[in-house]
């Protein structure tokens, strides 16, 4: 039997920004497009590029570092937007835990992490800083590394600001704790990446489904970008309506994720040339690309005007990290207003 639809496959369980994928559905955005979607929930997210890649799935969602990884493994996937931009990604921890800014205090600590590409990570940070892997013990946590960290089977591990970050901040507060004692080393600045998109969640597409339907895609964005800017636009009638949908999400904890994510929503879509350069290079670096690997991404499914890369990609990092901090003291919906 065959089918129109399109099946499109999660990055984990619908989350708070998942939200324009969601609203395209619910307010009909697909279907003004001529598009059906089925939209899939994976039970362990290191499967998601393997079964789009080997076809069992038209689209999905992936991070930049594992959507390249997949294409070098034989997967052949292809990146054709973005959704979230360079969310920060580093170690997390409690303060108190004998965890400290110097990455050699996580000598001896049990560090979580979520697939194997967190353990190649941590393994060349150890290198970096002269330790050894056999001088922590690495976890597996799949996406519960803020779960972990609560009830003390890890004392640290690798997350995101606007998703593990925020739950042990809600954690801290619930037990009268300052949010603040959530504390993060990133991984960009360790590594002296002088980015944090290797954890950019991208759009990405079989890259035989993408040849045979190129209207699809373009209009599948067209979908995700109307509802994007309708987020944007006004996020607590947007998070209400999602919420309506997908009840397990109406919590202060999510709330609170997705006043996080907002700044890092992509309001272009576009992927971003300079990030694909630097997590290319640090794919080189980490050994999961070979050394004439040619990034596998596109924005020619964009049918709207390329915007300029920000001038200063490093002070834009920091200036995020300040907003990113009176946004988790005041509580508002802000976006970053940035020169190209």
């Amino acid at each position: 039997m065959s089918t129109e639809k399109i099946t499109f496959l999660l990055n984990w369980q619908p989350a708070p920004y998942h939200i324009a994928i969601f609203l395209s559905q619910t307010k009909g955005f697909f279907k003004e497009q001529g598009l059906d979607l089925a939209i899939l929930e994976p039970s362990n997210p290191s499967d998601v590029t393997e079964l789009i890649g080997s076809g069992k799935v038209d689209m999905g969602l992936k991070a930049m570092i594992h959507t390249l990884a997949a294409k070098a493994r034989g997967f052949p996937v292809t990146s054709v937007a973005s959704l979230l931009d360079e969310p920060f990604t580093g170690v997390l921890y409690l303060k108190g835990n004998g965890i400290t800014e110097d990455f050699q205090s996580l000598k001896g600590k049990r560090i979580g992490y979520v697939g194997e590409f967190g353990k190649i990570q941590i393994d060349e940070l150890t290198k970096h800083y002269g330790m050894k892997p056999d001088d922590y013990t690495a976890v597996r946590c799949g996406m519960n590394i803020a779960k972990y960290i609560i009830e003390g089977r890890i004392d640290a591990g690798v997350g995101i600001e606007c998703m593990q970050q925020v739950e042990l901040e809600e954690y801290l507060k619930k037990k009268g704790l300052p949010a603040t004692d959530a504390k993060m080393l990133r991984i960009d600045k360790l590594a002296c990446l002088g980015c944090c998109c290797f954890c950019t969640i991208l759009y990405i597409c079989n890259d035989k489904f993408l040849k045979q339907n190129p209207e699809k895609v373009k209009k599948f964005l067209i979908a995700i970008k109307k509802a994007t800017a309708y987020v944007l636009n006004d996020p607590i009638e947007a998070w209400k309506e999602y919420v309506n949908f997908k009840p397990q999400l109406d919590n202060e904890l999510s709330f609170k994720q997705f006043q996080r994510c907002y700044a890092y929503f992509s309001e272009s879509l576009f992927n971003v040339h300079r990030d694909w350069r630097k997590v290319t290079a640090y794919g080189k670096r980490l050994e999961i690309l070979p050394l004439d690997y040619v990034a596998n991404y596109t924005n020619e499914f964009l049918s709207w005007a390329e915007p300029q890369e920000v001038s200063d990609p490093m002070e834009a990092q920091r200036l995020m990290a300040i907003h990113q901090e009176k946004c988790r003291e005041d509580g508002t919906f802000r976006r970053l207003e940035l020169p190209a």
